[in-house]
């Protein structure tokens, strides 16, 4: 079924890969990183080319974020900072504590969030609200866009490509178990660290 979505015609593929990142991107809660996973196996497939999936999702998570910037800076901010209305303090706390964390940490959260599920659609709006320098936000986003576009890409690629090698030898069932293995001795060692 997802082949079908994404590659007839490709380019259907492609824009629909580009709207989800970069609604997700923006601050919608859709599944952008899930349709890049899904590119990425399909193009090991050969439905898609890697390289356009790669630039399509890039492409989509800067300009998704630029315009989650935009709208946190202009829209969301006035809200926050409002003299008036519920929880005055409360947000002016909010505005005070985000806009000292942003200088610090901006970088670093505007980039490394790309990858964790909830920063992911919300790191560009508090950027824009804590107004995080725009300069600093772009180029953190830009680098922060094409890592993870590359990085999840690559992965669903070579692991899309993997799977369909391995499954018609163990069969399905054989690879559920081997991922339900690997995520429960993943959250053992963590729940140890602990």
């Amino acid at each position: 079924m997802l082949a079908a979505i994404f590659s007839v015609p490709a380019g259907v593929g492609y824009l629909a890969l580009f709207l989800l990142v970069g609604g997700e991107s923006a601050g919608l809660v859709i599944p952008g990183e899930t349709a890049l996973i899904a590119a990425g196996v399909l193009a090991s497939a050969g439905h898609l080319s890697i390289e356009l999936v790669i630039l399509t999702a890039a492409c989509a998570a800067i300009v998704g974020d630029n315009v989650g910037y935009v709208l946190g800076r202009k829209g969301a901010r006035a809200v926050l900072a409002a003299p008036r209305g519920p929880f005055v303090r409360r947000r002016a706390d909010f505005v005070e504590r985000g806009e000292a964390f942003f200088r610090r940490h901006g970088g670093k959260t505007v980039f490394f969030g790309r990858w964790v599920p909830v920063v992911r659609f919300s790191a560009a709006w508090l950027a824009g609200v804590h107004k995080m320098a725009w300069w600093r936000f772009a180029l953190w986003n830009a680098l922060g866009g094409v890592a993870w576009a590359t990085s999840v890409a690559v992965a669903a690629y070579v692991l899309g490509s993997a799977a369909s090698t391995i499954v018609p030898y163990v069969g399905a069932a054989g690879v559920v178990a081997v991922v339900i293995v690997a995520v429960t001795v993943y959250l053992w060692r963590r729940r140890r660290k602990r």
